[in-house]
């Protein structure tokens, strides 16, 4: 729980709460798993940018959850996204939002799970993304989600996680296969769709 007066929650768990990859003890042996979370914001998907899965739910559905009670969902349909090319010069952060934004509108990903890849995630740095992510309710999706890379990891640096962790969490997510890198096979998605960077016009 996050005191009032210390600041916005989702970008709380953004800059600091959120682990992506959490351990906990159960009789005696410790777990690992990826990091998830449902919250009442409708800017809950922001966290997506970090690679942890996370989307708002009701009032009553976050209540069962703080109370320990699992939360069931039916599986979504997931829309790959492959992003290409290279923002133009002049191109910024906001014009790249606003196009996939558009983009994504056009689709129709209403209640459907967004998942980014493709050559050109790394272009995205961690605020692009996460404002990509936070932009989920805008373009009606459930999330809009980034798989962890080198850039997650280095924002997990930036922002203050120990140098142990962030190396736990990118040796775990590469045991499992949930690290991306330009060698990750594309998933079968539902859906694909396709943006061109150098195609984004200023706004």
């Amino acid at each position: 729980v996050v005191p009032t007066s210390r600041g916005i929650c989702h970008q709380i768990n953004l800059e600091y709460l959120a682990s992506v990859v959490q351990v906990r003890e159960h009789k005696g042996e410790k777990y690992a798993f990826p990091d998830t979370l449902v919250g009442t914001d409708s800017h809950t998907t922001m966290i997506n940018g970090l690679g942890v899965l996370g989307w708002g739910v009701g009032g009553i559905e976050a209540e069962a959850v703080i109370l320990g009670q699992p939360y069931y969902m039916n599986i979504p349909e997931v829309v790959g996204v492959k992003l290409i090319g290279e923002p133009q010069d002049g191109i910024t952060a906001t014009d790249v939002v606003l196009r996939i934004t558009q983009i994504l509108r056009a689709h129709g990903v209403v209640g459907k799970f967004v998942e980014f890849y493709g050559p050109s995630l790394k272009q995205l740095k961690l605020p692009d993304r996460a404002t990509i992510a936070n932009m989920a309710p805008e373009y009606g999706a459930t999330m809009g989600f980034f798989p962890v890379d080198d850039n997650t990891i280095d924002y997990l640096l930036l922002s203050g996680r120990s140098k142990e962790h962030t190396e736990f969490v990118k040796h775990y997510l590469k045991k499992v296969g949930l690290f991306y890198d330009a060698n990750s096979p594309t998933p079968k998605y539902s859906e694909l769709v396709e943006i061109n960077l150098t195609e984004i016009v200023p706004s």
